[in-house]
This record gives C-alpha cells, sequence and structure tokens, in this order.
C-alpha cells in the first residue's frame, strides 16, 4: 500500500431528519454564537434549534453572511462571539455560514491573528467547540479542514488545518427540502466535482479517500436529478447529503485541484454561486486533464455508465466527460461563461487571477499554466 499521509478523520455525525435540535445538548454551558445568513433564518430552517438552545443557553445570533463571505464579515462575527464570551459556536446553512463559523471558532478560542493563517497548516492553536448543520447538499464544509474568505481584490484565500474540522456535525436531509432547482444543481454538480478532483488528486491520493469519492460519487449521480425534480423527496435528499459529506471526507485529505482554482476567480469577480462556477469549468479541465488522469476517469466513469466497464480506458474517460456533461445540461444548469455574463475577452484577467491559487493548481494532476487557462476559459466561453 502507497504510503500516505495522517488522516483528517471527520466530525462526529448525527444523521437523520430532525436531529439538528439535538446540538442543544450536546454544547458546554454558556453562551453559543450561531452563525446563519439571512435567508436560512427567513426560512425558518433553525427555529427548531434556536428553541431549544434558548433554554439552557444565550444565543448571539450573527445572521449577516452573505455569499463569498468577505474579511470584515467573519471579523464582525468573532465580535459578536467576543462581546457576548461566547463558549461555543454553530454554524448552520450552507458552505459561506459554515466557512465563517469554523474561522470564527478558531479565532475566538486561539486569539490568533487571521493574517497568520492563510495557508496550509499553519492553525495549530485551540479553537472554541464547534458544531456545523449544513442546509444545502454540495459543500461538504461540515466534514473539512478548509474555510475559504474574501479578501481585497476580490480574492479568494484559504485556511486549511486540522482545528476546523468541527466537532460535530448533523445531516439532516430535511433541512434540504423544497431547495430551488438551481441550488440543488448548483451545489450538486459542486460535491461531484469534489469527489472527482479528490480521486485524481495529484497530492495525498490514499485508498480511504478514494473509497469516500467513489461512493460520493454514485450517491450523487445516481440521486442528482430526482432531487432537481422532485424537490420534497426525502430519500435523494438524504442521499445527496450523504454524498456531499462523503466527498468532503475525500477532499479532506485528497485536496481539489484545477476545476477549484479556475472557478475561484469566477466567483470572486462575478459573485457566481461556487457550485456553478465549477460546473462552467468543469467540461474544460476535465477535458484537459484527460490522458494524465485517464486511468482513474475510466474507474470513475463505471460508476454513472456501466457501459464504461467494457470500454478502453481512453473511451472510458472521454464518457465521463460526456456523463457529466449531460448531467449539468439535465440539471437546468446554463452550462458556458457566456450565459452567464462572462466575456470573452475577460480570459486573460480570469487566468492571471487563477495562477494565484497555486495550492490548488499544485494538486492537479497535470500542470496549469497562464497560457493553459487562458484556453480554458475561452473553451467554457
Amino acid at each position: 500500500m502507497t504510503r500516505s499521509p495522517i488522516l483528517h478523520p471527520g466530525p462526529r455525525l448525527l444523521l437523520g431528519a430532525g436531529r439538528a435540535p439535538e446540538l442543544a445538548g450536546l454544547l458546554p454551558a454558556g453562551p453559543v454564537l450561531l452563525v446563519t445568513d439571512a435567508s436560512v433564518r427567513s426560512l425558518g430552517l433553525a427555529d427548531p434549534l434556536l428553541a431549544e438552545l434558548e433554554r439552557d443557553h444565550d444565543v448571539l445570533l450573527f445572521d449577516a453572511v452573505e455569499a463569498d463571505p468577505s474579511r470584515a464579515t467573519l471579523l464582525a462575527a468573532v465580535e459578536k462571539g467576543r462581546g457576548g464570551g461566547a463558549q461555543s459556536v454553530i454554524g448552520f446553512g450552507g458552505g459561506s455560514p459554515m466557512d465563517v463559523a469554523k474561522l470564527a471558532a478558531y479565532l475566538l478560542g486561539s486569539g490568533e491573528d487571521l493574517d497568520t493563517l492563510w495557508g496550509v497548516g499553519l492553525a495549530r492553536g485551540r479553537r472554541l467547540p464547534l458544531a456545523l448543520v449544513p442546509t444545502t447538499a454540495g459543500t461538504g464544509s461540515e466534514a473539512t479542514p478548509v474555510a475559504i474568505i474574501t479578501v481585497e481584490g476580490d480574492e479568494k484565500r484559504g485556511v486549511n488545518s486540522a482545528p476546523l474540522i468541527p466537532d460535530i456535525a448533523v445531516l439532516d436531509p430535511s433541512l434540504t427540502l423544497g431547495k430551488p432547482r438551481a441550488l440543488t444543481a448548483a451545489t450538486g454538480i459542486d460535491a461531484m466535482v469534489h469527489a472527482i478532483e479528490a480521486y485524481t488528486s495529484a497530492k495525498a491520493k490514499n485508498p480511504i479517500s478514494d473509497m469516500q469519492a467513489r461512493e460520493a460519487l454514485r450517491l450523487l449521480s445516481a440521486n442528482l436529478l430526482t432531487a432537481c425534480e422532485q424537490p420534497s423527496s426525502l430519500p435523494a435528499r438524504e442521499a445527496m447529503l450523504l454524498g456531499a459529506h462523503l466527498a468532503g471526507l475525500a477532499f479532506a485529505n485528497a485536496p481539489v485541484a484545477g476545476v477549484h482554482a479556475l472557478a475561484y476567480p469566477l466567483g470572486g469577480l462575478h459573485h457566481l454561486p461556487h457550485g456553478l462556477t465549477n460546473a462552467l469549468m468543469l467540461r474544460p479541465v476535465l477535458s484537459f486533464n484527460a490522458e494524465a488522469a485517464r486511468e482513474p476517469y475510466a474507474e470513475l466513469a463505471a460508476l454513472l455508465d456501466p457501459a464504461a466497464s467494457s470500454l478502453g480506458s481512453q473511451a472510458a474517460a472521454s464518457l465521463l466527460i460526456e456523463r457529466m456533461e449531460e448531467l449539468i445540461l439535465a440539471s437546468g444548469l446554463a452550462p458556458r461563461l457566456r450565459d452567464h455574463g462572462v466575456a470573452r475577452d475577460e480570459a486573460p484577467l480570469l487566468a492571471r487571477e487563477a495562477m494565484k491559487q497555486t495550492r490548488l493548481l499544485g494538486n492537479n494532476p497535470v500542470p496549469i499554466t497562464e497560457e493553459d487557462a487562458r484556453r480554458l476559459y475561452e473553451a467554457a466561453w
């Protein structure tokens, strides 16, 4: 067996409909900082948990998290927690509230400066007790040691350190029922990209992540369209949520790569949803990687189409790309950059910005130069 690095095991899990309120009995005494966003708050998704928390805890509610949360938002959440004497933190929502909660818990517990933490393995201090409750099936943030924040110049920066893995994650599919088709599609494709990129990661690929990525892709590909077309299907939503979590566990230890590196500038400059930007860049980057990643792509193709098992590796790898593109189209996502207000002549700027994602680019199966990135954006246009 190939020697693997020390693997992040993931959080303690509460899995099942209606389980979020159980967190109230699992947190330490004292005020709780609850980090969410205005949409989740207005839908009342957190109300059952809030009712339970308020029996025995003072709740410090911070619901000002935006998509692609900014440094200012993170620091405001930290100040809310510090001012109220928070003893624990809950992140409730999509990837943005969860990422803010992860870093807020760390900054409150450690007292460290955010600017000393960017990168891999630099956050080594203690954080406050942390629980995460995803309300979308996509980011897998509840399983990972990664948090992404938008800083000056619309640049996305990440902290990747073990203390950001929560103590507890709640996978409650009832919180994802009825989500709009576009959100379901984008977050589902996002999770599938996590699985594919973890399986083909140039760094730290390992058999545990491979197993998680394969099962994640199987669950997600089999249930994405049902979740889109039947938004109140609890079995489909549960399968999507578990698949997204497994994909998160996979890329927590075998990091994502070129698709994400090229997706981030689209989110930063055009404020497009993260899952959508991954979908937009998936076909060009998979095609670019196809020769170098032919064998693992062929293995994954069989999870989407049994016919791949009877094909040679090159044909099977091509079938993976074809089936993923078909899923994106069938989900209802518009698949081209021009469909989302991105101009073709922005490709050089986007390519320059993508080169800042050195950590992600280093995980890609084949190197991506700035000129390669420009051509990939043009191919996606």
